[in-house]
C-alpha cells in the first residue's frame, strides 16, 4: 500500500488544506470553519430545527450542539424550543448573525481564488466529490444491513482506496 495512492488520504489532506484556506478568511469574522458552515446553512434557510440543520451539515446533534452553543455565545444565533413540539429545538439567526452574512460575502470567492483552479473546474470537482459522498453513504447503509463487506470487493480496490 502506498499512502499517496489512497483516495482516503487524498480527500483527508485536501480537506485539511481547504480548512487552512478558510482560517485566515474567517478569523476576522470570529468564526471557525465548522461554525461558518452552520452560518451558511442558516443564511440560506433560517429557523431550522436542530435535526434539519444536522441533516444539511451531515452532523449528529452531539457534534452540532457545541458549535451552536459557541455561536449563540457570540450572539449570532438563538436556540429555542419549538412552540408546537417542545421535543424540537429551533435555531434562528439574530440580527448580528444576519448582518454577518454581508461581512462574509467575499469569503467563497477568495477561497476559490486561493486554490489556483478555475471556477468551472472547482464546480465539477464539487459535483464529483458530492456524488462520491452520496454513493459511499448509500453503500455503507447497504453494507451495514448485510453485516459484512464482500472480500472480493475489498481486495480489488485495496491499492487505490
Amino acid at each position: 500500500m502506498n499512502l499517496e495512492r489512497q483516495l482516503c488520504f487524498a480527500l483527508y489532506s485536501a480537506s485539511r488544506a481547504m480548512t487552512g484556506i478558510y482560517r485566515p478568511l474567517l478569523n476576522p469574522l470570529g468564526l471557525t470553519y465548522p461554525q461558518y458552515l452552520v452560518m451558511m446553512v442558516l443564511w440560506q434557510q433560517d429557523n431550522l430545527t436542530l435535526s434539519d440543520l444536522g441533516e444539511h451539515l451531515k452532523l449528529d446533534s452531539g457534534t452540532l450542539t457545541p458549535l451552536l452553543k459557541r455561536l449563540e455565545g457570540s450572539g449570532f444565533l438563538r436556540r429555542e424550543r419549538d412552540a408546537d413540539d417542545e421535543r424540537k429545538v429551533r435555531v434562528t439567526l439574530t440580527p448580528e448573525g444576519v448582518s454577518l452574512r454581508n461581512q462574509a460575502q467575499g469569503v467563497p470567492g477568495l477561497a476559490a481564488a486561493t486554490t489556483g483552479h478555475e471556477l468551472t473546474e472547482l464546480d465539477d470537482l464539487t459535483k464529483r466529490v458530492t456524488r462520491l459522498r452520496n454513493s459511499i453513504a448509500e453503500n455503507l447503509k447497504s453494507q451495514i444491513t448485510k453485516h459484512h463487506i464482500n472480500p472480493d470487493q475489498r481486495s480489488k480496490h485495496a491499492n487505490t482506496f
